[in-house]
């Protein structure tokens, strides 16, 4: 099955990666089509040596459809909810067959470091975000020492 085998070959793509700040655990060769991802927070960001547990479960139709991911480690963030959904356009409208988990995972990093308090999934936090960035930078810091 192609989706298998594309699926295979982004995990070893990943196992080789250098990026120090993404990780996967070892998955099952007979059930690829979930995994366990960790991003380690990026410097200078509230989330600064956080690691924060994914969930990944790829859909029958990948890579022409998008895998769910989600936050399993709770985090404070105007673009994550509290039940770990993931407010970013490419896994939702915006997917393209050309994106791999590993861009994924990039872009999900990304927002760590530029949260979007003008798209967000939890508007209470973005507020927060908008008009005390201090108290949003010590909350979410909090939340990842935990």
């Amino acid at each position: 099955m192609a989706t298998v085998k594309r699926i295979l070959k982004e995990y070893d793509d990943l196992k080789s990666n250098t990026l120090s700040n993404l990780q996967i655990e070892s998955i099952n060769r007979d059930e690829p089509f979930i995994w366990k991802a960790y991003i380690i927070g990026p410097e200078s960001t509230p989330y600064q040596n956080g690691m924060f547990e994914l969930k990944i479960v790829f859909p029958n139709e990948y890579p022409f459809k998008a895998p769910k991911i989600q936050f399993i480690t709770k985090i404070f963030h105007p673009n994550i909810n509290s039940g770990g959904a993931i407010c970013l356009d490419i896994l939702k409208d915006q997917w393209s067959p050309v994106l791999t988990v590993v861009k994924v995972l990039l872009s999900i990093s990304s927002l760590l470091s530029d949260p979007n308090p003008n798209d967000p999934l939890v508007p209470e936090i973005a507020e927060v975000s908008k008009k005390n960035r201090e108290r949003y930078n010590q909350t979410a810091r909090q939340w990842t020492d935990r």
